[in-house]
């Protein structure tokens, strides 16, 4: 695959990329960059961190990357999750590569890493005094956004190291490239601010799309970012994300009565679904309706499904039932893996789990 086609396979990743002319020069010096994006095991697991993720990593493998998932486990006993418990966080994470198993990930080609094997080793922890060293408090506290904070709460001090660990991971991974949600764009730029300064490199940025919650976004004319991270899916709102284990009622129930107003495709999360798993998944997207509607039809491209439902064209019923439909043909793969063997064992385990913000 030469340059130009490995750049147009990771922009189909990245919303944005910091920077592509970087991204361009890195793809022409180095053959098989490294690509890395980390995961908090904080309990069920979203079609977000499922389905999206499995198919934005198998993108950046196909552009020529060398993967490596970061088990963010001492991150997520940093920020309190499952209760502070790092045995239960450390049984999410397994959890969680299980799923990506079962929903297509080229997981043959992913090194799956533990930060719990790198706090054994003192150079991890040069390179996080080091990240500290070069930056304000102040700064740290802006980065609270990847852990899913604000900068207003009262933040334990491990929530405070939280960041220094996240920028250090970069380099203690030797990642050319943090191929992460744009949530976690305020330590990118850290890391790519402070990197050549404690000996390290400018890692490329290539921050993925937030696929949105179900309900009804917020009002307000928050910059594009901020909002971007307001409407996300997230396991705190269980009513309004699909989990990789709902139930065919469950996803029907859920985006029946999803956000889906009639002509607008835009901040609309049944089209958002549409867009960035469905049509990713399959060629096309059938919409079944009866003959008196307009009888049955197939979209072939995400382009002209939008076009028909902005035109009115298209029902937002009928709409939700197709995205339902397929959405559940995704999942069923997953249900599957997890009600057998060692894998049923597992889920049965984290199912008793409380999940804690």
């Amino acid at each position: 695959m030469d340059i130009e086609r490995r750049l147009d396979m990771i922009s189909q990743v990245g919303e944005e990329i910091i920077t592509r002319d970087d991204l361009r020069i890195l793809l022409e010096t180095k053959a098989a960059p490294v690509a890395y994006d980390g995961f908090e095991p904080s309990g069920r697991v979203h079609i977000a961190q499922g389905l999206l993720r499995a198919i934005n990593v198998n993108k950046m493998l196909k552009a020529g990357c060398r993967f490596k998932m970061w088990v963010a486990d001492w991150h997520a006993w940093a920020n309190n999750k499952m209760g502070g418990d790092l045995g239960r966080i450390q049984l999410v994470g397994k959890y969680l590569v299980e799923v990506w198993k079962a929903c297509g990930m080229d997981v043959d080609k992913v090194d799956f890493l533990w930060a719990n094997d790198a706090i054994k080793d003192p150079e991890y922890w040069k390179i996080v005094m080091q990240v500290a060293r070069h930056s304000t408090a102040k700064r740290i506290i802006r980065c609270s956004q990847i852990m899913g904070r604000s900068e207003d709460e009262a933040l334990q001090a491990s929530q405070i190291l939280y960041p220094c660990m996240q920028a250090a991971d970069i380099f203690h991974l030797q990642a050319d490239i943090c191929q992460l949600g744009m949530d976690q764009r305020k330590v990118n730029m850290l890391a790519r601010e402070i990197g050549e300064k404690i000996g390290f490199w400018k890692p490329v940025s290539v921050h993925h799309h937030m696929l949105m919650g179900l309900g009804q976004p917020p009002v307000g004319s928050a910059d594009a970012i901020e909002r971007a991270i307001a409407m996300k899916m997230s396991k705190s709102r269980p009513e309004t994300a699909i989990f990789m284990t709902d139930t065919e009622e469950q996803i029907m129930q859920k985006i029946t009565k999803a956000y889906c107003p009639e002509k607008q495709a835009w901040e609309n999360p049944v089209m958002d679904y549409a867009r960035y798993i469905l049509f990713e998944k399959s060629k096309d997207l059938v919409v079944e309706r009866p003959p008196k509607f307009g009888g049955t039809v197939t979209f072939s491209s995400y382009a002209e499904l939008e076009k028909t439902y902005a035109d009115g064209k298209l029902h937002p019923l009928d709409l939700k039932k197709a995205v339902a439909a397929a959405t559940n043909a995704l999942i069923q793969p997953v249900r599957s893996h997890f009600q057998k063997g060692p894998a049923k064992k597992l889920a049965d385990q984290i199912a008793g789990f409380d999940i804690t913000r």
